[in-house]
């Protein structure tokens, strides 16, 4: 978990290869989904498009499928899910259903202005020109009123894992692993 730039995606993919589990990342679903033109992605497609929110629902069942093949029968490792507490408790649910449980909750902080100061070279690298400042800092405050409550919800079951995010990608990847390491072995 992590604000926008904090660099979920980056160490989601570190984290994956290190413990050889699928990491699933809803956006990339999603996004494979409206290229492919599948039923999925028409219809988010047109959520998005309405500039809407993807249902819960909607996205549940995406992460539900994800979770099914066989590929996550190790493990795997969810980017960008849950966001909500229905999710929260749909992904409670659905593990314990299975006998499983969740390890670990990464949550990756950056102090807001170095975020910004990302998104916007991020926005300028990738020609996003609806990513301005007040915009992207709207964008933070709107995920931090968001997870405030899951990451209550995963302290309190001693699942968070509190990162601090700021460094070279190798040192926040280093960092993670250790206190990753560290919260594995004391459970």
């Amino acid at each position: 978990m992590g604000a926008p730039g904090a660099g979920k995606g980056t160490q989601a993919t570190a984290l994956a290869e290190r413990y050889g589990v699928p990491a699933i990342s809803t956006g990339d679903i999603f996004r494979f989904n409206i290229k492919n033109q599948t039923p999925l992605g028409v219809k988010v497609k047109e959520i998005i498009d309405a500039g809407q929110y993807v249902p819960d629902d909607v996205t549940e069942e995406i992460v539900a499928d994800r979770l099914a093949e066989p590929d996550c029968e190790p493990g795997f490792l969810l980017d960008g899910f849950p966001r909500t507490m229905h999710q929260v408790y749909f992904l409670d649910r659905y593990l314990a259903d299975r006998g499983q449980q969740l390890d670990a909750v990464v949550s990756l902080h950056v102090d807001p202005e170095v975020l910004v100061e990302r998104l916007l070279n991020r926005a300028e690298l990738e020609g996003r020109a609806d990513d301005n400042p007040d915009t992207i800092r709207r964008r933070m405050e709107v995920y931090a009123g968001q997870t405030a409550p899951l990451l209550f919800h995963y302290e309190s079951k001693g699942l968070l894992v509190d990162l601090e995010g700021t460094g070279t990608v190798d040192e926040v990847r280093e960092r993670m692993f250790e206190q990753l390491d560290q919260h594995i072995a004391q459970r």
